[in-house]
């Protein structure tokens, strides 16, 4: 399948020798080729971290020995910076299953699915809760595993509505009290609780609910329950509980479902070290290597080592998995990044002769990359092709053709798909539309959508208003934004960690990097969740820049005490503070090889000039 592997230099002339089977894609030009992700400016010496893809007597590709990375031009800074944009692109951090079932539990429709949105961070972003859609995987396992319930699509249940009426930590009781009035526990109901639960994002309500049906034994647990009940855990508590609560979860039902789930969530914190050690793990216990899981470790890698990549497809190759749909959207994107367009024209082909259709996300991927690449004619023709003639009829492309439009700097565009929808606007559209008019300048209409999306929601949350703050933060309206602020705060909304990212930019932006350092410190003080990456990252560079040491290393400590682990992209810019600073940095290369972290060609030339004990042509004279 991946003739896509179209490798600048044969293996063979770097002293490889690589023979593998070409049964499960037939296609896959590997035994001459570095790989179809491939590129001297991104390939590197070092061995990867987690050596055992393969065990076995016999196999035939030495995995951690091959060097590959991605067919690209670009620098490889990219590499190391996408943190949680990968949701703006249109992904899950999270191809949560316990949701996906759900869905299909309660016979939720499209709409309602637009709405399922992955921990905020972006992680979702986590982790960066944008009105993005949640790209959930169902496996065929999952699928059987469904019972269609007799629910309405739309609406909540008496279980719902008892459990949010509950002072925050005596769910239980409510529970006990919700039963002792006559009330049966019934799954098709439980599903669809549990899934309004996790829209709203109260996973800690959710969680005790796991807990009571445990402890009350009203339902008779499966693996699925156990896995919702460890993505929870993961999301309320913490990895390490996640991983402890799965050894005390019965054999019988401590399955492949179980340890995605954990996997997922590893990916979804950017831990590669336990993502690649579970993976490992998985393999030695002869659990079965599925697309999911290959899917998370190529969303880990986009994210963190694009070098890996390649390995991740030859694995799949090695054990027979097929690509899905996620996993072309995910090579597609990546190649678009990178300003591949060739490359991820040669994927959609791929996908097309696997037998999958470009559905309106997919087309989507091509249409943003296509007018990030200058390409506007492609662009257009896909956007027209998006439409489907009839835009009234076709609303679910408005957002991304406004995203686009305005990409394309098409404001009587932008003004034309707005009209569509201007009678009767959904959230989504009026966010996409407050977006596109912020991107083309015209902040006067970008407030008046505002304007129009108040009177619309009942309840404005704070995704409603951080659309427009990001705008304002784009065009340094320091005034404008601190003001929207208090409207916030004055409406009872709950300020989270995408609001800090636009309030830290405004600041930044305004050249008031301490006030921004203060905004954001407190708010991880008040507030349990964890800020995004990026917005300390912003803060962190303007340290660098200024060469602060002192306060590029704080960030850089912060950063780890609310759970990222180290990155390349942290240490180039701390690195880049001593330089600025002019003094070299002492052990800086053991921080790094603590951290696993290995320099690309960028950073090797950024340690350079630091070495407290490099030689130069004076001090040789000296000696």
């Amino acid at each position: 399948m991946w003739a896509l592997r179209r490798a600048s230099v044969p293996l063979r002339n770097r002293g490889f020798n690589i023979r593998a089977s070409n049964a499960a894609f037939p296609d896959l030009e590997i035994q001459e080729k570095a790989g179809f992700f491939d590129s001297p400016e991104l390939t590197s010496d070092r061995c990867l971290s987690f050596k055992r893809f393969y065990h076995g007597k016999n196999d035939s590709v030495n995995f951690y020995r091959v060097r590959r990375s991605l067919s690209s031009q670009a620098g490889t800074e990219n590499s190391e910076d996408e943190d949680e944009d990968d949701l703006e692109d249109g992904f899950s951090e999270l191809e949560t299953t316990d949701r996906a079932k759900a869905v299909k539990d309660t016979n939720v429709g499209d709409n309602n699915e637009d709405e399922l949105i992955s921990e905020p961070d972006f992680s979702d972003s986590d982790d960066d809760a944008e009105p993005s859609k949640d790209e959930l995987e169902i496996s065929d396992t999952e699928a059987d595993l469904s019972e269609k319930r007799p629910f309405r699509k739309k609406g909540t249940s008496k279980l719902f509505k008892a459990i949010i009426a509950a002072p925050g930590l005596s769910v239980h009781s409510a529970l006990d009290k919700w039963v002792e009035e006559g009330n049966e526990i019934e799954r098709g109901e439980l599903a669809l609780t549990m899934l309004n639960l996790r829209k709203l994002r109260m996973y800690g309500r959710a969680l005790q609910l796991s807990e009571w049906l445990q402890a009350s034994k009203q339902l008779e647990f499966v693996e699925r329950d156990y896995s919702s009940h460890v993505d929870l855990i993961a999301k309320v508590q913490g990895l390490e509980k996640a991983s402890k609560y799965i050894e005390r979860i019965p054999k019988s039902s401590r399955g492949e479902l179980i340890y995605r789930t954990l996997l997922a969530n590893y990916v979804q914190a950017n831990n590669v070290k336990k993502a690649e050690e579970l993976f490992n793990k998985m393999k030695d216990m002869d659990l079965p290597v599925t697309a999911f899981a290959c899917n998370q470790l190529l969303l880990l890698y986009k994210r963190t080592d694009k070098k890996k990549l390649a390995d991740v497809l030859l694995l799949m190759e090695k054990e027979n998995v097929k690509p899905n749909l996620f996993t072309f959207k995910l090579l597609m994107d990546t190649k678009g990044q990178l300003n591949d367009i060739s490359g991820m024209e040669e994927i959609l082909e791929k996908m097309k002769e696997q037998g999958f259709e470009a559905d309106l996300h997919i087309r989507f991927i091509l249409a943003r990359h296509y007018a990030s690449a200058g390409l506007k004619e492609k662009a257009e023709a896909v956007l027209k092709e998006m439409e489907q003639g009839n835009l009234s009829e076709n609303r679910k492309a408005s957002r991304n053709l406004l995203r686009i439009y305005a990409e394309l700097g098409q404001a009587d565009e932008v003004e034309r798909v707005w009209k569509s929808c201007e009678s009767n606007p959904r959230p989504g559209e009026c966010i996409a539309a407050i977006e596109a008019w912020g991107k083309l300048n015209k902040i006067k209409e970008a407030e008046a959508v505002f304007d129009k999306m108040l009177k619309t929601v009942t309840k404005p949350s704070s995704v409603h208003y951080t659309a427009l703050l990001n705008v304002y933060a784009n065009h340094k309206m320091l005034t404008k934004g601190k003001d929207l602020i208090k409207r916030m705060a004055n409406n009872g909304c709950r300020i989270g960690p995408q609001t800090w990212d636009a309030l830290v930019k405004l600041y930044v932006d305004a050249g008031e990097i301490e006030k921004a350092d203060s905004v954001l410190y407190k708010a991880a003080q008040q507030n349990q969740m964890k800020p995004l990456y990026r917005t300390y990252m912003a803060i962190m560079d303007q340290y660098s820049k200024r060469g602060d040491i002192h306060n590029t290393e704080k960030i850089f400590h912060r950063m780890r005490q609310v759970g990222y682990t180290a990155r390349l992209r942290q240490f180039q810019s701390l690195v880049s503070a001593y330089i600025n600073a002019k003094v070299p940095a002492y052990g800086i290369r053991d921080r790094m090889k603590a951290d696993n972290i290995f320099p690309n060609r960028d950073l090797a030339g950024l340690l350079v000039q630091v070495d407290a004990f490099r030689k130069t042509s004076v001090s040789d004279l000296l000696e």
